[in-house]
């Protein structure tokens, strides 16, 4: 659930429903007048992907033992509305969610796990799950935006909310379908005229003709909604043995299937990438790092190894530049695969990500003999910027018609 194409995604909504223009939206960072929230992590502009990255940012510290500041978990719990949604940021909290407030199931969906996984928050979390269950399409999936077409990716972060929130998400119907109905039919089959180096994989949506393309995102995203978790993922016992693909009946061996083909998508680079038309295709790190927990969450850790030491040398850069939710990225991964977050390629990942937003209440101590942040940088430069995703965002399509659901679709 790669962070920086969900804030592609949500710019892209909103240029098209025209309630910003991309000129205005891709400012990265707040106005000069325009104060950043207390409690927000990060510094970048929140109005895309606010809630998106406190979610990330407070889930990723629960699962390393950090407690942390009340303001912080407030901000969360402040953005939600009174029907139970989240939207990626409302900059006047204490106002009614009007028509111009664009809730949408993927920011919901991550404050549910999030205030989940802090305890406490029973009220906000059973209103938001409400507010899921309304949402949900006919084939038992999800789109970004409410009533928008189910994605893979959407489906799947909702099944992570809903398992974390204790509902069975294979109960949640609508039209006689659950949501692993609605994984199910983004999956590439293992053999026939579609099959081939993309046996295994999932799309993240059909095309226009129906027809299904390979995406590493979704897939990532898929095979740990398949196995029923959430965005923190489950480090499972490596089965010793490679996924390989089958036909798959139900919905786990669909995510096995998909561990397959995520397994072979690293086996070359160890890492995924992502390109513009023409362009020269570039590293994806935060794909790299879901792809490790997917691997992980599937069993099949041991198949992660190569893309974790890659994540170790290079991605220090990305995360330094992408802020809280790409640190909160590789915590998760680096957790799920059994790597050392305080020592992750020389570097504390848990003292960087608690150094962007307020002060822990709590912090757990690394263990001794660990170094933290031994240096700043790793691997080549990132080059990124706003509208270098903005631009991955918009060129990726997938052929619906409109750029109102998902995250890019590399």
């Amino acid at each position: 659930m790669n962070v920086v194409r969900r804030s592609a995604a949500a710019l892209a909504a909103t240029a098209v429903i025209g309630a910003a223009s991309p000129a205005v939206a891709a400012s990265s960072s707040p106005s000069p007048s325009a104060a950043l929230p207390d409690g927000l992590y990060g510094t970048a502009d929140p109005k895309y992907d606010g809630v998106w990255r406190q979610s990330l940012a407070l889930l990723a510290q629960d699962e390393v033992g950090v407690k942390p500041a009340a303001k912080a978990v407030d901000w969360l719990v402040g953005q939600q509305c009174a029907n139970g949604s989240f939207a990626p940021f409302r900059a006047d909290a204490a106002g009614s969610c009007d028509a111009k407030v664009m809730a949408d199931t993927n920011s919901t969906a991550a404050a549910v796990q999030a205030l989940t996984a802090l305890g406490g928050h029973g009220a906000a979390t059973g209103k938001a799950v409400g507010w899921l269950k309304s949402a949900q399409n006919k084939d038992g999936g999800w789109g970004y935006s409410p009533g928008g077409p189910s994605d893979a990716n959407s489906t799947a972060v909702v099944i992570g909310a809903l398992a974390a929130a204790g509902e069975k998400p294979a109960q949640i119907t609508k039209g006689g379908k659950s949501p692993y109905d609605a994984l199910l039919t983004f999956a590439l089959p293992c053999e026939g005229t579609d099959a081939g180096a993309d046996a295994g994989a999932f799309a993240f949506q059909p095309d226009k003709k129906g027809k299904l393309a390979a995406n590493a995102d979704a897939t990532a995203a898929a095979v740990v909604g398949a196995l029923g978790k959430g965005l923190t993922g489950s480090a499972a016992k490596p089965s010793g043995t490679a996924a390989t693909c089958k036909a798959a009946s139900g919905p786990e061996q669909a995510a096995h299937n998909g561990a397959a083909y995520l397994t072979r998508a690293l086996a070359k680079d160890h890492h995924l990438t992502t390109a513009l038309p023409g362009a020269k295709p570039q590293p994806d790190y935060g794909n790299t790092a879901d792809a490790v927990l997917a691997l992980a969450t599937a069993g099949q850790g041991d198949r992660a190894a190569g893309a974790t030491r890659w994540l170790e040398a290079n991605a220090g850069p990305w995360a330094k530049q992408a802020g809280p939710a790409a640190y909160a990225e590789l915590i998760l991964a680096a957790k799920a695969y059994g790597a050392d977050v305080h020592d992750f390629g020389g570097q504390d990942l848990v003292r960087l990500l608690n150094a962007t937003g307020p002060k822990p209440a709590a912090s757990a101590t690394p263990a001794a003999g660990k170094t933290a942040d031994k240096k700043d940088d790793s691997g080549s430069g990132s080059g990124f910027g706003v509208w270098w995703i903005v631009a991955v965002f918009l060129v990726a399509g997938i052929g619906i018609g409109f750029l109102l659901s998902a995250r890019n679709k590399r």
